[in-house]
This record gives structure tokens, C-alpha cells and sequence, in this order.
């Protein structure tokens, strides 16, 4: 973790030059300071909205710092934990030619953290380095040495020091006066390391100019790192009867049941679609049909009946004790409770008759039902969010605490960008005052634009394009830019398939197709999600679209959990791989740490992750994914590694053991092993290799 233990000593204080600031205001100027300080990263949108990170999760503070003239220049990160104390992290100059410095920073908890940039001239690096070109040239040398002396007497003058540091720098001044002594004795007395290691610790800091004070998010370790499996509740436990066909749904009790395995398998959160009553009107029918049978369950998301809204829940399921109950057992076997919040209601949603102005009346009166071309949903009415708006407003968080107080900490939000960010943005704020470890996942498929935006104002996680970035190059480039440009203050959360999407990659790859989705969803980034059934490859689609047949939206589903049946492939070990390796190997808990590497054949994909975290010992883990992408065919290259980006010393011509931490295999590599990779070879569609120094 950053040592923020050193409070920045306080600057001197120079008379200040007459700088009118109303001048330079005419012309939409702020002074640029005496050191100027400029371009500060990462700042959020010139710093209206926070820089986000976890605990723990190490990033770059970098910023322009100059002067004028030859005089050293030094920089300072000042970090302002949430009880306001200040912290000091030295910044190193990166690039003398662009006055480029950086520190790599980290928060130790939770909070709303300041940064700022501070840059200072620097009398002691001024005077080491004039000095002793001075004395060894012969030219003004006592005086050169009477400088020294005296910029080590204001160092002991001006800043705090304990008393042994203080005996160093006296010495040194004494030693810089002493004209019997050899040149090159004194010299070595006002810069040997120890005086450097001093001043560098607590530096003389002379005409400081800071730059704003930027805000800092920080959040608990889960808003980055987690494995979520998604469940509909109602069918787990649900059965059918064989002489009528007729389903009874399952219940929170016999979902409960399925927790030990979800566990077992190593996620971190369960994700509940929907749980509230259902609406009869314009009910939906299997596949999204607008014919229904008697008893078709309906959409979960068609919410409200006479039973009640977002804050009932459907009678089949149960009622709140039962919830309770499936939540304490959830905490039992190590489970966080993710809820979906779908802010649009059924025509028989309370909300309709109660509150109509929640909602778009069209001119022959009735309420706008839901469209999304060319998919249209009758059953479905959206929230008008400008008609009432304190009144949505104030419902809407009314609803979300009732799930609060019975433990649910995390929500995944269906539909975000079609409703205002403002809303967002207030109605996130407003929960995290009281409940700061509450998590919000948007499950905005959009521009990017929206999706970034969502994330700025206070969205922790977002699902992502991952689901259409299939080649090698493609996920290259769309993953370069999460793990640098939007990653302060965007997280994606990677997911193979959902309830409503079934890639074209994913229909035809079969088995090979969702080995390599999940482990590239599990090891490129830190959070990823698994909807129930992948282990079982259902990849059967409806005809044209990009969805499952026979959609759990809209009907009961039994797959027969824990049963042998013929033919039918069975990922629950493979998953349960990946969640070990990834809790195992803490460098997979980060976003900021990749690096791509080069395969000869393009259908490999190649990456390693280092480092990312402060004192969790990812500086001493590096792993290497490789994966072919092609499901049809086995594919052999050779790789070119990057091997000093693979950390632990590691230099060009050296070798390292590769132990896959799938199959055991291990094997010396150097910086350019070949693979084969491909269908056929069991979980060898992917290598995940843990780096041994040989």
C-alpha cells in the first residue's frame, strides 16, 4: 500500500507577486501559478465528477510540473483521507523533455478522498546539482560550499524532523564548512545518500503552487472485483407435471437450496431477476408471444398486480420472511444478494391507477405500453419520469430502501439509459449517504456515451460490448481502452450470454465457444457473470435473433441440477476452475495491470496481468492467458512475449516456468513459446498460466 504516513511540510511563504485576478477573469483565466501545474490525471470531467477506485487499487497520478530557468523543480501528490488529514507522495519526473511526473497512489478504506498536485522548486536539488560541477570546475568554491551549508541550515529551520535525521543534516553542515577537509569530502558530506533519502522524505519546498483539489471515490473491494451468477428464481425448485404439463413454481425456499452449489463453485454474488408479482393484462406468452396460455407464468418484468408492485413480491415465491430466510442462507454460504430494479410497471401495477401520472398518455388516453424496435412490449408500461418527477422520485427510493432493510446490497438495473442520469446520479447519491457499500450494476447496452456517462455519475459497474467483441483484435482495442481510458471511473462487468442476449458466436461455438467466453470473461477483467444454465452450453436460439429458445423470461425452466443426463455437456467443474484461480492469483482482481502480447496467428489471443494492488501480493503474482478464439478448428503459433512486462524481474532472454493452472502442465518458456490450442483438447481451448521464475 502507498506509504501515507509523510504529511507535506508547510511551504515557505514569499511575498506574493500582484496577480490580479480580475483581470485575468475578463478573459476566462485562472492564474497558472508560480510553478505551474497543469494537466492533472486522472480527473473525471475537468473534475465535476468524482475519480473512483477500491481499496487497495493501485493507479498513476501523473501531472505537468515546470518552471522557469535551470533551478530544480520537484512535485508532490497531497492525498486528503476522509478525516481531512493530508498525506504526501513524492512524484517522480517520468520524461525531463515534457515535464511528465507520476506516483502511483492507493486508498487504505473506504470514503470520498481529495487529491491534489503540488509543484515546488526545490533548493536542495538545485544546489546538489550545481554544487559539485562548481567545485570540481574550481570555480566559486567556498561560496559553493557556504551554499550547501546554508540550505541544509533552512532544511533543519523550516520543516519538522526527528532528532536523528536532524544529527545527520548538522553534520553535514559542519562538513561542508570545514575548509582543511578535501573537496570531494565535503561534497560527499552534503550529498551522500543518506542526506538525499532525508530531504526526499521531508524536502525544503520553496514557491509551492497546488493545483485544484480533485475528488476521490473510493469503494469496497466488490465494486471491482466479483463473480455473479444470475438465477430466476421461480425455477429453481420448479417442477412439472408429466400427465398435464402444468408447472409449479419454485419458491425463495427451494432456490435457497441451490446456494450451496452456487458457492461451491466460488461466486461472489446471486443475481435475482425480478421477484414482485406479475400483471395479468396483455400478459406475454412463451418466446415473447403474444398468444398465452392459461398458465403461462408471464415476464417477471411485466411487474404489479393486484398483489402489489416493486415492493411486493409475487405469492408463489413467498413472502418477506422467506426472502429473509433466502438471504441469511445466501450469507451463510458466503453470498452477497444482487436484486434487479426494472423502474417500468404491468397495467395492473398499482401505479397505474394510483399514480397515472407516472406514465405517457397517448392522445386516445391510454398509457404508452414499452417499444423497442421491432421488439415491442405490450405487457409493459415505462415511467415518465418528467410528468412527477418528486413524486417518482420519492417512490422510487422509497422502493429501493424496503430492499435494503432486507439485505439486499447490491442491484442490477434494467434499463438505466432509458431513464434521466440526473435521476441517477441523485438517487445513487442519495442511497450511498446512508449505505456506501450498496452497489449499482447498469445494464445499459447503448452509445457509449450514455454508458460512460452512467458510470461518472455514480454507477459502479457496467455490462459491456464484451458480448460482441469476438476477435482477437477487437477485444485488444475494446480492452485497452477500459483498462486505461474510462478506467477511472468505468468497471465493466463481462458476461458470455445474459437472459436476453445469445451471440452468434455463442449459438454455433457449442462447448470450445463457452470454455474460452467465460475464461477470457473471468481473467480479462475483475467482474463477470455467469447466467444459470451455461454450464449445461444452452445456446439453442430463437429463429433471427440473438436470444435463447424457449426464453426463462417467459416460462418455467428445470435443469435437473445434479442429475446425470445423457449427451448433455457439464461446465460446473470449469467454472468452478476459473473462480479458484481467480480468488488464487490476486493480479486477476485488477483492471489497470494488462498487457497484450503477440501471437503469430491472429485467432490467438495472449495477455498477462501484474501487479494492481497495494500489499495483496499481486506484485508477486503474474499470469498469462492464452486462448484461441477459433471453436472449429486447433490452432498452433508461436508467441512473442513482452517479458519485462511480466514483472518479477524478468528480463529479455530469460526463461520461466509456465504452470497452467488448469491441466498442472508445466513447461519451461522463454520470450517465444508455441501453443496448440484448440476443440477437442478438453479445457486446452485456453492455457491460464501462473509465471515461476525459473
Amino acid at each position: 500500500m502507498t506509504d501515507l504516513s509523510t504529511t507535506p511540510p508547510a511551504p515557505s511563504r514569499p511575498e506574493e507577486p500582484p496577480i490580479d485576478r480580475s483581470v485575468l477573469a475578463v478573459f476566462g483565466q485562472e492564474p497558472v501559478g508560480r510553478i505551474p501545474v497543469l494537466d492533472v490525471e486522472p480527473v473525471v470531467d475537468g473534475g465535476r465528477r468524482p475519480t473512483r477506485s477500491v481499496v487497495g487499487e493501485l493507479f498513476s497520478l501523473s501531472a505537468t510540473v515546470f518552471r522557469e530557468g535551470h533551478d530544480a523543480v520537484n512535485a508532490t501528490v497531497v492525498l486528503t483521507d476522509p478525516d481531512d488529514v493530508e498525506h504526501a507522495v513524492p512524484m517522480t519526473q517520468v520524461n525531463p523533455g515534457l515535464s511528465h511526473w507520476e506516483a502511483e497512489v492507493s486508498a487504505d478504506r473506504e470514503g470520498v478522498w481529495g487529491f491534489r498536485v503540488e509543484g515546488w522548486s526545490d533548493p536542495y536539488g538545485t544546489w546538489s546539482h550545481d554544487g559539485p560541477i562548481k567545485v570540481r570546475a574550481g570555480v566559486d568554491v567556498e561560496l559553493s560550499f557556504e551554499d550547501g551549508a546554508r540550505v541544509l541550515e533552512r532544511a533543519l529551520d523550516e520543516v519538522e524532523r526527528p532528532p536523528e535525521h536532524r544529527a545527520v543534516l548538522d553534520e553535514a553542515i559542519v562538513t561542508l564548512r570545514a575548509s582543511s577537509l578535501a573537496a570531494e569530502e565535503r561534497l560527499h558530506a552534503g550529498t551522500r545518500d543518506e542526506v538525499v533519502e532525508i530531504l526526499a522524505a521531508a524536502p525544503l519546498r520553496d514557491r509551492v503552487s497546488a493545483s485544484p483539489t480533485y475528488a476521490w471515490w473510493v469503494e469496497r473491494p466488490l465494486a471491482l472485483t466479483g463473480a455473479w451468477y444470475e438465477i430466476f428464481p421461480r425455477s429453481e425448485g420448479a417442477t412439472q407435471d408429466p400427465q398435464t404439463g402444468l408447472w409449479t413454481s419454485g419458491t425463495f425456499a427451494t432456490a435457497a437450496e441451490r446456494l450451496p452449489a452456487i458457492s461451491a463453485m466460488g461466486f461472489d454474488v446471486v443475481y435475482l431477476t425480478p421477484v414482485h408479482p406479475i400483471g395479468t393484462t396483455n400478459r406475454k406468452g412463451r418466446n415473447n408471444s403474444l398468444t398465452v396460455q392459461e398458465h403461462d407464468p408471464g415476464s417477471p418484468y411485466a411487474i404489479g398486480s393486484a398483489d402489489g408492485g416493486h415492493d411486493a413480491i409475487h405469492p408463489d415465491l413467498g413472502d418477506f420472511d422467506a426472502f429473509d430466510a433466502f438471504v441469511a442462507r445466501a450469507r451463510e454460504e458466503g453470498l452477497e444478494v444482487a436484486l434487479d430494479l426494472a423502474l417500468q410497471a404491468s397495467p395492473d401495477h398499482p401505479w397505474a391507477t394510483e399514480h397515472p401520472d407516472f406514465f405517457t398518455t397517448r392522445a386516445d388516453g391510454t398509457i404508452a405500453y414499452a417499444e423497442n424496435p421491432p421488439k415491442k412490449y405490450q405487457d409493459i408500461y415505462p415511467v415518465n419520469f418528467d410528468t412527477s418527477p418528486a413524486k417518482i422520485y420519492a417512490e422510487v427510493r422509497r422502493v429501493v430502501q424496503v430492499w435494503i432493510d432486507h439485505g439486499v446490497t447490491l442491484f442490477r438495473v434494467d434499463n438505466p439509459h432509458t431513464k434521466p442520469v440526473e435521476f441517477w446520479q441523485w438517487l445513487i447519491a442519495d442511497v450511498a449517504v446512508d449505505h456506501p457499500d450498496v452497489i449499482w450494476l447498469a445494464e445499459a447496452f447503448t452509445t457509449p456515451m450514455m454508458m460512460r456517462t452512467l458510470a461518472k455519475v455514480g454507477f459502479q459497474q457496467s455490462y459491456t460490448y464484451y458480448a460482441w467483441r469476438n476477435t482477437a483484435a477487437e477485444l485488444r482495442e475494446y480492452v485497452t481502452e477500459l483498462a486505461t481510458e474510462t478506467a477511472p471511473y468505468m468497471r465493466p462487468s463481462f458476461w458470455p450470454t445474459t437472459h436476453d442476449i445469445l451471440t452468434p458466436y455463442m449459438q454455433h461455438g457449442g462447448v470450445a465457444a463457452h470454455l474460452v467466453r467465460s475464461a477470457l470473461a473471468a481473467t480479462l477483467v475483475p467482474t463477470y457473470g455467469i447466467y444459470t444454465g451455461y454450464e449445461h452450453v444452452e445456446n439453442r436460439p430463437r429463429p433471427g435473433v440473438e436470444e435463447h429458445l424457449d426464453n426463462e423470461k417467459y416460462e418455467f425452466k428445470d435443469r435437473r441440477w445434479g442429475e446425470q443426463v445423457p449427451g448433455r455437456a457439464d461446465l460446473t467443474d470449469w467454472l468452478t476452475t476459473l473462480n479458484r484461480i481467480r480468488r488464487e492469483h490476486p493480479s486477476l482482481h485488477w483492471l489497470r495491470n494488462i498487457t497484450f502480447h503477440e501471437a503469430e496467428d491472429e485467432n490467438i489471443l495472449v495477455f498477462s496481468k501484474h501487479g494492481g494492488g497495494a500489499g495483496d501480493g499481486s506484485d508477486r503474482d503474474t499470469v498469462i492467458v492464452v486462448a484461441s478464439l477459433d471453436t472449429a478448428a486447433v490452432r498452433e503459433s508461436r508467441l512473442h512475449l513482452d517479458l519485462p512486462a511480466l514483472g518479477l524481474g524478468l528480463r529479455w532472454g530469460d526463461t520461466f516456468v509456465a504452470h497452467d493452472l488448469v491441466t498442472g502442465g508445466r513447461w519451461t518458456w522463454d520470450d517465444a513459446p508455441s501453443v496448440r490450442l484448440g476443440p477437442g483438447y478438453g479445457s486446452e481451448q485456453v492455457h491460464i498460466i501462473h509465471v515461476v521464475r525459473s
